[in-house]
């Protein structure tokens, strides 16, 4: 039995290994896979798409890389002006120290007008009143000067950009984002865990040779839960979300027997793990507690943005990838809340859930600040804030605490933890930090003083080197034979009926991820 958990690891390890190699992960077909159409087959499409500039460059990847090449192909102008945005977003994401100092050298090279690379496209407003600001260091330096490039970027350049072969490319690229997928897309690999409808593997896309984690729901078992709405909200806001903070969707399909989701696969283990299993004392040391809560908090912020309520945050649900980020991870109790409107549920765990969640009160985010408090203090205590490890308590007793007992705190506490945690523990919406800006209570977090030492732009660019880095010749998950088997579901029939709702579920490629995964394909076929 032992055998069989060191061949499926090895399996595993070995595909994860070759991922970092272009050319070990692909299947030797993969370039009949990603075979372009005739354009002619594709051309309609162009009626059917977002073809505006801000779509197009802003935020598809492949639509950037192409409108960029094109720009170096047609004129030395367009080429520089889009290397002068690429400096500006270097300089947003530089140490606080050093920002000054790579503020001159964008004016130097690019502003002054005597300068061999000046950008012209700017008036003489604007660049004065970046000379004038240079000594402020401010991030938002060089806001105006990045909206003039792009708004003439927007105009001439991408205008002869839609009659190239670049844009005919670009549409090449979205037939195939659109075709089919089914299991035949996919290799699959060892069982790294257990979701409420079925098991989760990991996986690699054989085009790509790019790792993902297949969450696989039973169609019977949803249907015997009556969990289809619940299954199709999960997969509509994974679909909505594009953030390094939130797992992502890159796929959704169906087989026979399954519905599958296809999600960035975090190779780290969960902070419950880390917390508990790594040898010592329980919990995180202050630096190492901060990094991981500011990077919750990031995802948190992102969802809240979209009107995404999580109900669900605890240390499991917090997973951790190869270089040691995190990303929040299953959304199966996440809801959208409409704006000006409040939901009621009475759903989360046992010890992380508000007290306007056990009451059953009507609420909007403020459930997820609460548990956000839970989190921070269970990371540096070793201990949740209601309930020791593993003792054994009656729920009802565990919701009492929740909503009369003052939680303790430690010496592990530094007095800027201890009232952050305090602020986001309280009872009272009212009074608790965050819930009063509806969906934007981040931005309050974030100017506590617990974070006073973090840049938040290199944070949020994913540049910030992580306190922990996972092994990665190890795998932090059960034994293939530790993980419980689900049972057969008996007594459920599928028919004609359910097959409206795996229609709405099986929509095939999400746009980034897709993108961001054949994007490697295509730099290597323009190199």
């Amino acid at each position: 039995m032992e055998l069989e958990n060191i061949v499926a690891n090895t399996v595993y390890l070995k595909a994860r290994e070759g991922q970092a190699d272009s050319n070990k992960g692909k299947s030797k077909k993969w370039r009949k896979i990603l075979q372009f159409p005739h354009i002619s087959q594709c051309i309609d499409l162009k009626t059917k798409i977002d073809v505006r500039y801000n779509y197009i460059v802003d935020q598809q990847p492949i639509g950037r890389l192409l409108f960029r090449q094109f720009c170096e192909d047609a004129k030395p102008e367009y080429h520089r002006y889009n290397i002068f945005l690429d400096s500006i977003e270097r300089y947003e994401v530089e140490a606080d120290e050093n920002r000054m100092e790579v503020a001159k050298t964008i004016y130097e090279r690019y502003l002054r007008r005597d300068a061999e690379d000046a950008v012209d496209v700017l008036n003489e407003t604007m660049i004065e009143k970046c000379k004038e600001s240079m000594a402020s260091g401010s991030k938002d330096l060089f806001e105006d000067c990045m909206s003039a490039v792009k708004s003439f970027l927007a105009n001439e350049p991408f205008r002869l950009f839609e009659g190239s072969m670049f844009f005919h490319r670009y549409l090449q690229w979205k037939w195939l984002e659109s075709q089919p997928v089914t299991y035949k897309t996919f290799r699959m690999y060892r069982v790294l865990g257990k979701g409420g409808f079925g098991e989760v593997c990991a996986c690699q896309v054989r085009s790509t040779g790019k790792m993902y984690a297949c969450k696989k729901l039973e169609k019977k078992r949803i249907k015997k839960r009556r969990g289809e709405a619940m299954v199709l909200i999960e997969k509509q806001i994974l679909q909505r979300i594009n953030s390094r903070f939130v797992v992502s969707l890159a796929y959704a399909y169906e087989t026979k027997d399954a519905l599958c989701l296809v999600l960035t696969i975090m190779n780290g283990g969960d902070l419950k793990f880390h917390i508990y299993n790594m040898g010592g004392e329980p919990g995180f040391d202050l630096n190492r507690a901060r990094f991981y809560s500011a990077e919750v908090l990031c995802g948190l912020e992102h969802l809240h943005a979209v009107g995404i309520v999580y109900r669900d945050c605890k240390p499991e649900n917090i997973l951790l990838d190869d270089h040691g980020h995190v990303r929040i991870s299953d959304l199966g109790l996440a809801v959208e809340i409409p704006e000006g409107e409040m939901v009621r549920g009475r759903v989360g765990t046992v010890g992380y859930m508000a007290p306007e969640v056990i009451d059953n009160e009507k609420y909007t985010f403020s459930p997820d600040w609460f548990s956000f408090g839970c989190l921070i203090y269970e990371m540096i205590e070793g201990q949740a804030p209601f309930r020791a490890r593993k003792e054994k308590v009656k729920r009802e007793e565990v919701d009492r605490r929740v909503k009369e007992d003052t939680e303790k705190y430690s010496s592990k506490f530094s007095d800027e933890a201890k009232t952050l945690c305090q602020h986001l523990l309280k009872k009272r919406v009212k009074e608790r930090m965050g819930c009063l800006s509806h969906r934007h209570g981040a931005r309050e977090i974030k100017q506590h003083e617990f974070f006073r030492c973090l840049n938040w732009k290199r944070l949020e660019a994913g540049i910030m080197e992580p306190p922990f880095s996972p092994d990665p010749h190890a795998v932090y998950a059960k034994d293939v034979l530790d993980i419980e088997q689900f049972s057969t579901v008996k007594g459920v029939n599928l028919d004609a009926t359910d097959d409206t709702f795996y229609s709405k579920f099986n929509t095939g490629s999400v746009s980034i991820p897709w993108q961001t995964e054949v994007a490697v394909v295509l730099i290597e076929a323009i190199k």
